[in-house]
């Protein structure tokens, strides 16, 4: 369920209703179906995640982190594939992380500030934000900044503290958080019953083969080791004569 096989199926169903849109459009619609990704470990499986989009006409939102350990998001080498993906039709957002912050008037100070550097250093205006792990009480709290959009708000998700299946839903809600599918898989039952739908995926979660969670772990924390003692070459050749013993599968 989690091969790029399987991500272009999901596709192929949102293009057959004609519904597919991004958040701004989808203010102005009576049924939409978005679809979005959270960045969480790897702008690497993000972009070629926007690759398996591309060479089907599709375009989503993906939105990336200011305060992650897993990647520098102003490195050279991710910010030269997140212009890409924003110059091939692309949406680029924030995804906040709250880092302990309860207080929602601070909350939103910082959801603008980084927002607002985020546009800068890219070179685009960004004007739509996830919330990271978001609680209860941020979600209760809809947060609607003037001129952004909040893929959380109520025009794009419905919060009740408890979901169940006679939960009354203005909008269909589904996620592969946990590489587990929350709220039901997108199949087309589930994409189609629906007048208004948000689908959140975590590319991370996906590839070419499609791994179970625990293979799926290894193999990504086998590209992020790769893309490490890749890094510090590039920056330095200080360890130079030490790169190929450290690419080699016995250290691996």
């Amino acid at each position: 369920m989690f091969s790029y096989d399987d991500y272009r199926e999901i596709i192929r169903i949102i293009q057959s209703t004609g519904r597919q849109c991004g958040y701004a459009d989808a203010l102005h619609r009576d049924a939409f179906i978005i679809m979005r990704h959270d960045v969480e470990y790897s702008v690497e499986r993000a972009y070629q995640m926007a690759k398996v989009e591309q060479s089907m006409d599709f375009t989503s939102t993906f939105f990336f982190q200011w305060t992650n350990n897993s990647y520098n998001i102003l490195s050279r080498r991710n910010m030269d594939m997140i212009k890409d993906m924003h110059e091939r039709g692309q949406h680029i957002g924030l995804h906040f992380a709250l880092n302990g912050m309860t207080d929602m008037e601070q909350i939103r100070r910082r959801i603008k500030m980084e927002i607002d550097i985020l546009s800068e250093m890219l070179g685009f205006e960004i004007t739509e934000f996830s919330i990271h792990r978001p609680s209860k009480d941020v979600l209760r709290e809809n947060i609607k900044p003037d001129g952004i959009l909040n893929a959380y708000q109520d025009d794009f998700f419905t919060f009740a503290d408890a979901v169940d299946e006679n939960t009354a839903l203005k909008v269909k809600y589904m996620s592969d958080a946990n590489h587990i599918w929350r709220y039901g898989y997108p199949d087309e039952k589930n994409i189609t019953s629906y007048d208004k739908v948000q689908i959140l995926t975590h590319p991370f979660a996906w590839c070419k083969k499609g791994y179970d969670n625990f293979n799926n772990y290894k193999a990504l924390l086998q590209e992020k080791y790769i893309e490490l003692v890749e890094s510090v070459d590039n920056e330095c050749k200080d360890f130079g004569e030490y790169k190929d013993y450290f690419l080699s599968k016995d250290v691996r």
